[in-house]
């Protein structure tokens, strides 16, 4: 589609509309972006969603706390276990359930290893999307490490449901803690070799150094958190600016860069791995001794009427979880704020005026996971 309007220097310009997505590998899934262009340059970026929502609060006011628990892990699937977490902690808190010192360090270690291979996945499929493929291969290899290791103790290897309320729905054994030191050591020494291979790669850096800049005022003005506003330089992390659980017991940095570009969010989440590393180092030699599900928890779970809002620090920012309960089984609402639609909705404005080449690189950095966007 064609029409008559004016180039970035004021004379008169042809400009078309094409659709990026929904299927495109660029979207990493099934999201439509209906692009105006002028040339190369994006003139607009108008992000269409809808094409997978699956209407995840609507079927949590329809089925009991129990049944509704495993539909959090496929919100966003690369980091179910945060999002788990933030279900069964509205939960208890609303059921004044006490949950033991052994499964809130469980639930931190596991947790802190599927931020890992979620960013693990971003950094292969990132630099899929500028041209590199080997790094793909290197990061799926790692990210296979992290997949063993859970699906030992939760059964599954991508859509997880191993916290219950009160707890865990098992204990790990001597296995899972051998494995999980090992890959700490394995993982460790790698991030020399992503350095290497990637990070100062000068292809790289001419692809993301100064592009697609996003401003701290833009992140406040959308609500975009994680690693993108961290690298617009806002030191916003849920694990200390609200703490839960027993991050506070741990002794972590939150990586924040100012440069608000493609590079600086690429950074943040490197260096975010390592952070994780090391949580979970400390949690493993502070792992106490005990049960991992709390006494007398209630074969049905009814919660004391009211509103309650749990929020965690996801792998792609701050997912928070409303519930409003009237006393029965049964949630009388459920509200899901995730990180993924704050972040993309500042598309529209920062890819005004970018090569189409670079606007990829611009999505690409902010990590989106469409069924979060299409909850």
């Amino acid at each position: 589609m064609n029409t008559a309007t004016f180039s970035r220097n004021g004379t008169p310009a042809e400009t078309f509309v094409i659709n990026l997505g929904p299927q495109h590998p660029a979207t990493h899934g099934v999201l439509r972006v209906k692009l105006t262009m002028d040339g190369e340059y994006v003139m607009r970026a108008e992000p269409v969603c809808g094409y997978i929502h699956r209407m995840h609060e609507k079927m949590g006011e329809n089925r009991t706390w129990a049944q509704f628990l495993p539909n959090t892990s496929r919100i966003d699937y690369l980091s179910a276990m945060a999002y788990t977490h933030a279900f069964v902690a509205a939960v208890e808190r609303g059921a004044g359930i006490e949950v033991p010192p052994r499964a809130e360090y469980l639930r931190v270690i596991t947790s802190e290893l599927n931020r890992i291979s979620s960013h693990l996945v971003w950094f292969g499929a990132f630099l899929l999307d500028l041209g590199g493929f080997t790094p793909l291969l290197y990061a799926f290899d790692d990210r296979e490490q992290i997949l063993d290791l859970l699906e030992g103790v939760t059964g599954a290897r991508l859509t997880y449901c191993y916290y219950r309320f009160g707890g865990l729905c098992n204990d790990v054994d001597d296995d899972f803690i051998r494995g999980t030191r090992a890959f700490v050591a394995r993982m460790q020494p790698r991030f020399k070799l992503y350095r290497q291979l990637v990070t100062e790669n000068v292809i790289l850096r001419k692809r993301l150094e100064g592009i697609g800049p996003i401003s701290a005022e833009q992140c406040r003005k959308y609500g975009a958190s994680g690693p993108v506003s961290r690298g617009s330089g806002l030191a916003y992390d849920l694990r200390r600016a609200e703490p839960y659980s027993v991050y506070p017991e741990f002794d972590f940095d939150i990586p924040v860069f100012p440069e608000g570009d493609c590079l600086a969010r690429y950074l943040v989440r490197m260096e975010e791995m390592r952070q994780s590393l090391r949580i979970i180092e400390q949690a493993l030699d502070k792992l106490p001794e005990g049960p991992v599900v709390a006494e007398k928890v209630p074969r049905t779970i009814k919660m004391t009427p009211g509103d309650y809002c749990f929020a965690v620090e996801a792998a792609r920012g701050r997912f928070a979880l409303r519930v409003v309960s009237d006393g029965t089984d049964t949630p009388y609402r459920v509200k899901l704020r995730t990180p993924s639609f704050s972040n993309l909705s500042l598309f529209e404005e920062t890819s005004a005026g970018m090569m189409l080449p670079d606007a990829l690189a611009l999505m690409g950095s902010l990590d989106l996971v469409i069924p979060d966007i299409d909850r």
